[in-house]
């Protein structure tokens, strides 16, 4: 069973990964075969990183072995693969500080999740997905207070008045997620066509004709506080929608490289410089690997990504184990390993 855990906790471990997509799914087995525990710490809801977030249906054709297989297909196989060796999955959080010491980093979280290890990876893709954020001035004073990319528990939002801005399946999926929770819903586009899958906008326009979900085509202009814990919304045709206590803007995801630029590891071009050995960073103890660490000859494949995952396992068993030797071992062969992998 797959190990999500709720933030705000401290945690013990032998390597945190930045990033749970597939190289970072990848390098919790790469650790596991060589007795490594290992925590995930990804910003999305979910587990799967690019591959689950933007093209889930979609076939990737360059999988050793592999014909064809979606990116949620592939990302399940590599939840399975990692699962014999127990990694914890802290989502929809930021790593935003590390603090390298002599024998071991802290990581925290923006949630103030703090985990103690003695390696970190870095396989956070291009960078982290972040939405994109409201078009209004001073839009960060109404973030998390009035303004809100995701939520946890809709009941939350029980008998408020909302607004969500967005022509995608993820706003028409929030506007019916909403029904009969909140009590006023306005949904906003900023004209008559959606992205949205066809059954989910027709099952939302027959909530607009039966008057349950307001609909008005525009943008939003301008966002005032009412001093009342709510905010007055004009649209961009002068419309005021007053009394609205939240707002879910959905205008997509955008990839940036956040804290990571701030860590003091040696960049090129927003990529993280390694070695070919190991792959480990300008820092002691930190490796970077997939599309965002970088070298000569670097290509951004997922299977170049599995390659280096590998070779950076061996020099963190260094790091998690320096009183054993490091003995290497296939899986074919290895009764210790397929204990573990649970073959019968």
């Amino acid at each position: 069973m797959t190990n999500i855990v709720e933030p705000g906790n401290q945690h013990e471990t032998d390597v945190v990964i930045i990033g749970a997509g597939p190289c970072g799914l990848f390098q919790v087995f790469e650790l596991g075969l060589l007795d490594m525990k290992a925590h995930l710490i990804d910003n999305l809801d979910k587990i799967g990183g690019q591959c689950a977030e933007l093209y889930p249906d979609k076939n990737l054709y360059d999988i050793p072995s592999r014909p064809a297989i979606t990116g949620q297909e592939l990302t399940d196989d590599l939840i399975t693969q990692a699962e014999p060796f127990g990694p914890t999955y802290h989502l929809n959080q930021l790593t935003s500080k590390i603090e390298v010491q002599e024998d071991h980093i802290e990581v925290t979280s923006n949630l103030d999740t703090v985990i103690k290890c003695k390696s970190l990876v870095i396989a956070a893709g291009s960078g982290s997905f972040v939405p994109r954020k409201l078009p209004v001035p001073n839009v960060e004073e109404f973030e998390n207070k009035n303004i809100f990319y995701s939520v946890k528990k809709r009941t939350d939002f029980e008998g408020k008045k909302i607004l969500i801005a967005g022509g995608g399946d993820s706003a028409l999926d929030y506007v019916m997620g909403f029904h009969q929770i909140a009590s006023d819903i306005t949904l906003i586009h900023r004209r008559k066509e959606f992205k949205a899958v066809q059954d989910s906008v027709n099952k939302v326009m027959s909530l607009v004709d039966q008057g349950e979900v307001k609909f008005n085509m525009g943008t939003i202009k301008q966002m005032v506080d009412n001093g009342k814990g709510q905010v007055d919304i004009t649209l961009d045709d002068d419309t005021v929608i007053d009394g609205v206590d939240a707002i879910f803007p959905f205008f997509g995801l955008k990839i940036e490289l956040g804290p990571i630029a701030e860590w003091g590891l040696n960049l090129e071009n927003n990529l993280i410089s390694v070695n070919t050995e190991n792959f480990e960073t300008s820092t002691p103890r930190i490796f970077a690997v997939g599309d965002i660490c970088t070298y000569p000859g670097k290509l951004k494949l997922i299977l170049s990504g599995f390659h280096e995952a590998a070779l950076a396992a061996k020099k963190m068993f260094q790091y998690c184990h320096n009183d054993k030797k490091y003995v290497f071992r296939y899986t074919t062969s290895s009764k210790d390993i397929q204990e573990k992998l649970g073959v019968k």
